[in-house]
């Protein structure tokens, strides 16, 4: 029988909202073989997931979603078993994070001249220690009632539409694979075939990815359009990249349910083989 594998999966360290152990549990409870736990920007959930995983069936494997910009775009690499500690990594999702806090103290302000909001209620929807984002600002509106769920509130309130959200800092996706490889980790693109001004693959750039060392395309998600994934396909064929696929979950931050997409055992097998930064967390 073949292995259920996950290799995109939220825990509370970044805006999933589940820990580490309760996302170790969940994909145990829904007959997961493997996971990789890619909070954004951030490790910090890697060894609580570890011990979460010990003596159990399941196979964890260490990873993170890098926020990168492509012009205008926001462009996310999945990042498997790099090292942790390598300097330039941790340089960067720290500039990272601490951006995304700015930014995230300043779409507060803003709102709150129009809504009943504060920074001390988008702290209670946060754990300590997590990277502060958008997410927490949505369930903080939900909880005091301007939107009925996070996915109502980022499709209303904080659509860029609106004027309240700015950009955080992230580099570009280029330098963020050459630093996942560098740091002896394995770069995946993540669902980058969604519609409109998200979409972000062509054939100049990800010429220019594969060059700097991109492994694989996420072809499997949810927000991949169908004409998307098709086109991924074509372009995994002609640059021979593996395809991988994801839920994306989040815990009950998104509708995304563990397993709704799934990633060959052969696939998980070479980025394995290519890792070399850090080890998969075995059972």
């Amino acid at each position: 029988m073949a292995r259920v594998i996950d290799l995109h999966t939220h825990s509370s360290v970044s805006d999933g909202t589940d820990t580490p152990t309760m996302l170790v549990e969940a994909a145990i409870e829904a007959g997961l073989d493997a996971i990789a736990i890619t909070d954004h920007d951030s490790t910090a959930g890697w060894e609580e997931a570890r011990l979460a995983a010990v003596g159990t069936s399941l196979t964890v494997i260490p990873g993170m979603e890098l926020s990168t910009r492509l012009e205008w775009r926001s462009v996310h690499v999945l990042a498997y078993l790099f090292d942790p500690t390598d300097a330039a990594i941790v340089a960067e999702t720290a500039r990272i994070r601490a951006s995304r806090l700015t930014r995230a103290e300043s779409i507060v302000h803003r709102l709150s001249v129009d809504y009943s909001l504060s920074w001390d209620d988008v702290l209670e929807h946060t754990q300590e220690g997590a990277t502060v984002g958008r997410p927490h600002i949505a369930d903080a509106l939900v909880a005091k009632g301007h939107a009925a769920t996070r996915s109502e509130a980022f499709e209303s309130i904080l659509h860029p539409r609106h004027g309240y959200t700015r950009p955080h800092y992230a580099p570009d996706p280029v330098t963020a694979v050459r630093l996942i490889r560098a740091a002896g980790g394995v770069p995946v693109l993540a669902h980058p075939a969604t519609e409109g001004r998200d979409a972000v693959v062509d054939d100049k750039t990800l010429a220019r990815l594969v060059e700097a060392g991109l492994l694989g395309l996420e072809v499997g998600h949810r927000e991949n359009t169908e004409s998307g994934k098709r086109m991924l396909r074509r372009l995994a064929e002609r640059y021979e990249l593996v395809m991988t696929g994801s839920s994306d979950y989040h815990g009950f931050g998104k509708p995304n349910r563990l397993a709704e997409f799934t990633t060959e055992e052969a696939v998980l097998e070479r980025i394995i083989a290519e890792g070399t930064g850090s080890a998969p967390f075995l059972p």
